[in-house]
This record gives C-alpha cells, sequence and structure tokens, in this order.
C-alpha cells in the first residue's frame, strides 16, 4: 500500500527563518516554495533525497490565518511535527481501501497538494495519534 515516507510536515511560524536554518544545518534544498489558499498555509519542500518511486521531503508549514489547521496547531502549543505522509500509487483507492477497514478518513476524495500531488488524510484518533497523509506524486516528466 505504501511506497515510501513522502514527507514529514512540520508547522513552523516563521517560514523564512526556517528554510534557511534547514539549508544551513542540514544541506537540504527547497524544490517547491507554495501558497494552499484552501488549507490556509504556505508551505516549503525541502528535499532530502530523490529515488526512483519519487523524493522524500520535509513540509516546512506556516499558517497564513489563524483558523486554518496549522494556525490552530501553533496556537495549542503543537509547533514541530503536524504529520507523517506516505507514498502511493493511486490516493483514491488507498482513501477507499483503508476507510474499508475503519479507518476514519477525513478526505473521502482526494485533493490538491503541494507540488500538483493528490492528498487525503487520516483521523489521527483511528491511526493512534498520528495525523497521516496518503500522497499520490504528480506524473513526473
Amino acid at each position: 500500500m505504501f511506497t515510501r515516507i513522502d514527507h514529514v510536515g512540520i508547522a513552523v511560524p516563521d517560514l523564512d527563518a526556517s528554510i534557511a536554518w534547514y539549508e544551513s544545518t542540514f544541506d537540504l534544498r527547497m524544490v517547491s516554495r507554495e501558497f494552499n489558499e484552501e488549507q490556509g498555509i504556505e508551505e516549503a519542500m525541502m528535499l532530502v533525497f530523490d529515488g526512483p518511486t519519487g523524493g522524500s521531503h520535509v513540509q516546512l508549514l506556516r499558517p497564513t490565518r489563524d483558523d486554518s489547521p496549522i494556525g490552530k496547531f501553533l496556537a495549542n502549543g503543537g509547533r514541530g511535527v503536524h504529520h507523517v505522509a506516505y507514498g502511493v500509487e493511486d490516493a483514491a483507492a488507498t482513501l477507499t481501501e483503508i476507510g474499508g477497514k475503519g479507518i476514519r478518513v477525513i478526505d473521502s476524495s482526494p485533493r490538491h497538494g503541494a507540488m500538483g500531488s493528490s492528498i487525503g488524510f487520516l483521523h489521527p484518533k483511528d491511526t493512534g495519534g498520528v495525523l497521516i497523509e496518503v500522497v499520490q506524486a504528480a506524473a513526473r516528466p
């Protein structure tokens, strides 16, 4: 079902400072920076490893509004790891399969994610307290 760890989402209050820190401390390279108005975030994908089945990233997430999921997470003292994302071949099929096993899915169908991906989240109350995202990467050129 899972093909790789796609990324680990990190909630941060200052995106520019966090990008600079990950670049200077770990030699990670920013490969994408986007605003996602629907989710109320600005995000940067920092490349850790790029392999034949897709890359692994650290996703830095800064809220653009206080009522966004990341804004609420930071307001509740949740700075740091927000979620773990696993790569899948087919996000829609994976969400259906996992939902059929009694796991609550937050997204019944995939939505737009970073770098053209299709994503969906699983409810942390059914996954051992971890917010899990499934990611179907955009087709590689």
